[in-house]
């Protein structure tokens, strides 16, 4: 209760400054809204490369700031943060820029609406999904219907969402409640990586000199996904038994989601475990990776692109499908052997129990759209609807600067 009052009195706030903000013309100009970095870097990167004609704001969260103000010319705030001038500068962007784009659930747009000039597109932060989120996520039945409005708001107000995929598209019809039309099956951004070899080679030249003594390890990958009510205390693998089954030619590299803090006490195992955690970038990481271990993380929709092997180690997975909800059965969706032990795990790796005609399977169905070129792509819808927009306005009057 007390939470929601503070949503509601923040929101409010919110909107008493965009509204005010709202009576300025709108500018050339394109704000980013940051949780994630990839794909917003991405997409800024081919829009230097291109010589795109608007101003470009950066609005990051707290954990996403440093990892975007150093990689940008131009503006960068902290969004959502007691920073009072950077909120009021934030809100300001929002209200006279003529894109918006969003990589996540942000209340704001609850409260909000933009003039009708204004574009807002969703580029999430994955390529994919094993488990259910907006309208389908199982934990809305426990919100309160106030909550429920306040995310069908949010989700009505993107006017595009960019896919890699028809499958992933028919996903966001359902669970934004978004009419296809709304759907932009373009690529995601972020996987442009893994079509780049020259860039492919300079990371992993430069990993391998910063890590040399992984240069001849096969490397296993463990990235559990984020688990709700206090599920992420504890390691589901056990490091003993990897380590006595694969401790000869193998090391393990934990990647724990970033809204996970754990203590890894790795002492024992200082030659074989090497906890990743806070590496600034998980696509470089895929690229020396030789096998994935997860659950119902995204990961695997871009590491597909890579063709190599993954296991599932959804150990909960009843207990998950009944909080949380997948968008299919377990089975059906992950493209590798599904183990319940580590001594399963160990076991398949040695044994490379694999078919890999499944990871090609997996990687072309949710990366249909999603060839090298989508952060291209974006750029040129932008630029296109841009100028088809500015051809039926009116001039009014001087644009404001801050």
């Amino acid at each position: 209760m007390v939470r929601e009052l503070a949503v509601e009195v923040y929101l409010f706030i919110f909107s008493i400054l965009f509204s005010i903000f709202k009576i300025l013309p709108l500018q050339n100009k394109l704000t980013f809204v940051v949780s994630f970095k990839e794909n917003n870097l991405a997409i800024y990167e081919e829009m230097q490369r291109a010589n795109f004609s608007s101003k470009i704001v950066f609005l990051c969260t707290k954990r996403s700031y440093p990892s975007v103000k150093g990689k940008v010319d131009g503006s960068v705030y902290v969004f959502e943060t007691l920073n009072v001038w950077h909120m009021i500068l934030s809100i300001y962007h929002l209200a006279t820029s003529r894109n918006v784009i969003v990589d996540n659930y942000y209340g704001f747009l609850a409260a909000i609406r933009f003039k009708k000039a204004v574009e807002c597109i969703q580029i999430w932060h994955a390529a994919g999904a094993i488990k259910t989120f907006g309208m389908k996520d199982n934990s809305i039945q426990f919100r309160s219907e106030r909550a429920n409005r306040r995310f069908a708001k949010v989700y009505s107000q993107f006017h595009k969402v960019v896919v890699g995929s028809d499958r992933f598209g028919d996903i966001f019809q359902e669970a934004f409640q978004l009419p296809a039309e709304n759907i932009l099956p373009i690529g995601i951004p972020r996987t442009d990586f893994f079509f780049d070899k020259t860039k492919q080679v300079e990371i992993m030249d430069t990993f391998y000199k910063n890590y040399p003594q992984l240069r001849d390890k096969k490397i296993v990958l463990y990235a559990p996904t984020y688990r709700e009510d206090g599920m992420n205390q504890n390691l589901a693998i056990n490091i003993e038994e990897m380590y006595e089954n694969l401790k000869e030619d193998h090391v393990l590299m934990i990647r724990l989601h970033p809204s996970v803090q754990m203590d890894l006490d790795m002492s024992k195992y200082q030659d074989f475990v090497y906890d990743f955690s806070k590496y600034p970038s998980i696509n470089e990481l895929l690229l020396v990776v030789d096998y994935l271990v997860t659950d119902y993380s995204s990961i695997p929709f871009e590491f597909s692109l890579l063709e190599k092997p993954m296991i599932f180690f959804p150990y909960d997975l009843d207990q998950y499908n009944e909080g949380r909800g997948l968008w299919e059965s377990y089975e059906k969706m992950v493209p590798g052997p599904i183990v319940q032990t580590t001594k399963e795990i160990a076991a398949t790796i040695k044994n490379n129990a694999f078919d890999m005609e499944k990871v090609k399977e997996f990687r072309v169905k949710w990366n249909q759209y999603s060839n090298g070129h989508s952060s291209q792509n974006l750029v040129q819808y932008l630029s296109v609807a841009n100028n088809a927009q500015r051809k039926t306005e009116v001039p009014v009057g001087q644009n404001i600067s801050m």
